[in-house]
């Protein structure tokens, strides 16, 4: 590869000064756009005819900076090797990087099972070796193609374009942190167009349908219907709503308005949410501050067949998973007139277009703002 040489440059100025900037050959490549550039302006403006010796030392001492720049440039780009900062980092374990990264970046368990997939799936597409020094832009588009291309592991189908999307920006990200990191000097990544997403068909339940699943007993884990309930009335995730403890429930001396005070696991957050007095009846009498409120809940295999069971013996046809009672929350709100940047705040997203999605699915008369979500 053929280093990068840095000359200092001037350009003059219609006001009588003169501009600094870099002039790179070959052209390098934008850490930022990924597009290739040859100047870099420095913003150093010096006079172009100087005639006091302040207007001259100012002179010299830009140049002088300016020229320091050049220098510390032109040693990055001689010292690195295919965008690497030393021969060390060049013969680093990517791959072992990678799955360090996915522990890092994991606050859920159903993250840290995407961020082990896109692994296993990276591992499969490099043949198990793979070092920085592999990683190019020519890598990274490679990969693109072959999440489109491949089957999910042990089963016989094609993976979803959401499911290469998510995969390739596990990709993203931990190439973003090897840049921070100054393990690599440019993100290979960059200039490499993302998977193209599939719009979502978000599945909810009707006001009637919540009702008939409060009248259905699910003898098998009535935990499970507890919190499956709770989560439509206060649109908790499963994460937060399987570690909730009872201190973290305050209950009111005159209201009818508990109020959760919990960190979101997803984003580490904390968050404030007002509940119902009918949410707060679902969970039934306070125990000890540091026991949980859906005390033995775990997620598994076993646990979602009891609960498409339920959701079968309530007589719904939709194909519901627990997320599903967060969207149920969300768009039963947005339909009975309450603020979407209320709403917003109450499922804790961080910009309220996240929540404009549900404006989309929602087309059912608004009602009183009031006892929206009822049980009975």
């Amino acid at each position: 590869m053929k280093a990068t040489k840095v000359t200092l440059r001037k350009r003059p100025l219609e006001n009588g000064k003169i501009s600094l900037y870099l002039d790179f050959y070959p052209p390098i490549v934008d850490p930022h756009t990924g597009k290739k550039k040859r100047r870099d302006y420095l913003g150093f403006h010096i006079f172009e005819n100087p005639k006091t010796p302040t207007q001259k030392e100012f002179n010299r001492v830009c140049i002088l900076k300016a020229e320091s720049i050049r220098t510390q440039k032109e040693i990055e780009f001689l010292n690195s090797n295919f965008g690497f900062y030393d021969k060390f980092n060049l013969k680093r374990d990517f791959l072992q990087y990678f799955l360090e990264k996915g522990k890092t970046h994991s606050r859920t368990s159903g993250n840290q099972g995407n961020w082990k997939s896109a692994y296993e799936h990276l591992k499969l597409y490099s043949g198990g070796i793979c070092t920085f020094a592999e990683v190019t832009p020519e890598f990274c588009e490679g990969f693109k193609e072959y999440l489109s291309k491949t089957k999910s592991i042990g089963r016989n189908h094609k993976l979803s374009a959401n499911t290469q999307l998510s995969y390739f920006a596990k990709l993203r990200a931990a190439l973003k942190d090897a840049l921070k990191e100054q393990i690599i000097t440019k993100d290979p990544c960059i200039s490499i167009s993302n998977v193209r997403a599939e719009g979502s068909n978000r599945v909810y339940l009707t006001q009637a349908e919540v009702m008939k699943l409060y009248q259905t007993p699910c003898p098998e884990l009535p935990m499970l219907r507890l919190a499956s309930l709770f989560s439509c009335m206060t649109g908790l995730r499963w994460s937060d709503i399987e570690k909730l403890t009872w201190s973290e429930i305050e209950d009111p001396d005159q209201t009818d308005i508990s109020l959760l005070k919990y960190r979101q696991r997803k984003t580490g957050r904390f968050e404030y949410l007002p509940i119902s007095k009918q949410a707060r009846e679902l969970v039934g009498e306070r125990k000890g501050q540091d026991e949980r409120v859906f005390s033995g809940l775990k997620y598994s295999a076993t646990n979602n067949t009891i609960l498409k069971n339920w959701i079968l013996k309530a007589g719904i046809l939709k194909k519901v998973t627990f997320h599903c009672f967060r969207h149920t929350y969300a768009t039963l709100q947005l339909a009975g007139g309450t603020d979407i940047y209320v709403i917003s705040g109450n499922l804790g997203h961080s910009q309220v277009k996240t929540t404009e999605i549900y404006t989309k699915i929602t087309n059912e008369k608004k009602v009183e703002a009031a006892d929206k979500i009822k049980l009975y």
